[in-house]
């Protein structure tokens, strides 16, 4: 696939390369297609969630190696405002709900192996990549607490939930790289 323009955001973690795609795509001319090269697993999920919540088209990504790559075009029309989810929580209410035994579902949308090392004890794992195929796991009514590394990821799985008619769902921020309350691992 030819592009336009190759980003390397290879070895950044959520959500950088993201911040460097969005930064990048800001200069693009409409209709030019970015290649983005990265090594962090969630960022298949994560750009392309990008890209629509965005209004640019995700052309797809190509595994070459550890590295993958995402292909995006442009958007021809005025680009959509990026949306940020209005309910918020930060890690210290979330724990103290947690402590409370309160009747809530904690999501946690990172990829497999980052859940693996370290998450809140008793949450759903399901990365953000499966999550409109999982969806069915989940109770439109349970309040949902959703956590990743630094509320990018968990922010885009609010908006998506909220869409399919969720009623009362959370993005905790800033996530586990703060995170100070109980965790385990597998």
């Amino acid at each position: 696939m030819k592009a336009n323009v190759i980003l390397d955001a290879k070895g950044l973690a959520c959500p950088m390369p993201i911040v460097k795609t969005k930064k990048v795509m800001n200069e693009l001319e409409p209709g030019h297609v970015i290649e983005v090269q990265a090594t962090d697993k969630g960022s298949k999920a994560d750009i392309k969630a990008w890209a629509e919540s965005t209004g640019h088209q995700y052309l797809g990504t190509l595994e070459e190696g550890e590295v993958l790559k995402h292909y995006l075009r442009k958007s021809s029309n005025e680009e959509k405002e990026e949306r940020k989810h209005p309910h918020v929580i930060s890690n210290e209410e979330l724990e103290k709900r947690l402590e409370s035994n309160d009747n809530i579902v904690v999501l946690d949308v990172r990829e497999s192996a980052e859940y693996g090392f370290n998450h809140i004890p008793s949450t759903l794992s399901i990365p953000l990549g499966e999550l409109e195929a999982r969806m069915d796991e989940l109770n439109k009514d349970t309040e949902i607490f959703i956590v990743c590394r630094t509320g990018n990821r968990s922010d885009l799985a609010a908006q998506k939930l909220t869409e399919k008619g969720f009623t009362t769902v959370f993005n905790v921020v800033p996530g586990m790289m703060y995170w100070t309350g109980k965790t385990t691992s597998i």
